[in-house]
């Protein structure tokens, strides 16, 4: 992540009690040197030292349970402070050390949860008010008391409304520190998917640049080469023919060129809008002056079809042309197209010389070549099919068929 996040899910409110303590202390101290009578200071020293026993306690605990103190060591805990709160009260003469009970809702609410807090400061305020009930006479008519009393029980009510607030607050820190925690996790893993996705996103180009090159440049060195060949065999009987030859093997490397300026501006999204037709028909145009008899039949309305698609069928005729032309010794080769409502097929066939094969070796030899693998993943990865048909001695079909709607747009629609 871009920056750290700390959330603290330490007790809340935990420095009360010390201060509360301290305070204590410091008031009872103050009272019993100001108090009329002589000092006894081993009832002082029992008063401080129920008041430096709390202090222990609370750091024992602090250290040991930084978050939370289990239920049974909870239980204890809070029995042992109430009879030290006691205990700080009998030996106090100032009285200021009734405000430990106040503690009671606070220490309660964060070991046991607010219903526990709030019931315990009732019964808190219940004991105060039986004890003024039992040992003081008259208590219901001295302003003190009474007095004494409502400030004792809006004490316990304060304390336990901050309590469940403090509470509520840990309860809401620790939350958001586990949604943290999952957010890192999360970012984690979508880390490790975007490197993943980046690596296959970089081999796919890599496979699919090989294809445009192969098809591409491949398709129109090959021309060039036959052309070449061709010039070399006519340059003495027919100057002609060879003049002609050198015309064509010249468009086939402007062609080559042009392939690389096409991927480049593909590469650059600035690419141009493609005509299926146009092409089969410049394509066929420039290699029908080779050995064999090229023709073209299109029909049908390639408008809608995605690009792709029609680049797809595109690659399969250039493909299908130089395997003829390289390969099956053909007299006729016949390019046709058709684009329908739900998909377009596209097939090469020629008259050479055919091989002998099932559709099992049909569609392994598919993957034997590059040119024809390449032109197998191509239709493959648009949710078409290759069919390879052929006969000795009668010649060879390679047909391709895409759906209108490529399969990975419709993956992406669903």
């Amino acid at each position: 992540m871009a920056g750290s996040i700390s959330i603290s899910t330490a007790r809340p409110m935990a420095w009360v009690p010390p201060t509360v303590y301290l305070a204590v202390l410091a008031g009872g101290l103050y009272g019993a040197v100001v108090a009329d009578g002589p000092v006894r200071a081993g009832r002082l020293a029992g008063f401080a030292g129920c008041l430096l026993v709390l202090l222990v306690l609370d750091e024992v605990e602090r250290r040991r349970c930084p978050d939370k103190t289990p239920p049974r060591p909870a239980v204890l805990l809070l029995g042992g402070r109430l009879a030290l709160f006691g205990a700080a009260v009998g030996l106090d003469r100032s009285g200021v050390s009734r405000a430990l009970f106040v503690l009671v809702p606070l220490t309660a609410c964060v070991a046991f949860g607010r219903r526990v807090g709030v019931a315990l400061s009732a019964a808190c305020l219940g004991v105060i008010l039986l004890g003024n009930v039992l040992w003081v006479p008259g208590w219901y008519v001295r302003a003190d008391i009474v007095t004494e009393l409502l400030m004792a029980g809006l004490a316990l009510v304060l304390a336990a409304a901050l309590a469940v607030v403090a509470v509520g607050e840990q309860a809401g820190r620790l939350r958001l520190a586990d949604a943290l925690g999952e957010l890192r996790e999360s970012h984690a893993r979508l880390a490790e998917y975007a490197e993943r996705v980046e690596r296959l996103s970089a081999v796919r180009e890599r496979n699919r640049l090989a294809r445009e090159f192969h098809d591409g440049l491949g398709h129109h060195l090959t021309a060039i080469a036959i052309q070449l060949e061709k010039a070399s065999a006519f340059r003495d009987l027919d100057a002609r023919v060879a003049e002609r030859a050198l015309a064509d093997a010249r468009w086939s490397a402007s062609r080559a060129l042009d392939e690389v300026r096409v991927s480049v501006r593909a590469l650059r999204d600035e690419g141009e809008p493609f005509s299926l037709s146009a092409a089969l028909s410049e394509l066929v145009r420039h290699v029908a002056g080779g050995p064999a008899r090229v023709t073209l039949e299109m029909s049908g309305d390639e408008h809608g079809y995605p690009v792709e698609s029609l680049t797809a069928l595109y690659r399969a005729a250039q493909e299908g042309l130089t395997n003829a032309q390289r390969h099956a010794d053909a007299g006729r080769v016949t390019v046709s197209a058709h684009c329908g409502r739900d998909e377009a097929r596209l097939a090469v066939a020629d008259d050479g010389r055919g091989f002998e094969v099932d559709r099992e070796d049909a569609l392994a030899g598919i993957r034997d070549g590059f040119g024809l693998r390449a032109m197998h993943e191509r239709i493959e990865l648009l949710g078409g099919r290759v069919e390879v048909a052929a006969t000795p001695g009668r010649g060879t079909t390679v047909a391709v068929t895409v759906p209108r709607v490529p399969v990975r747009a419709e993956a992406v629609a669903r």
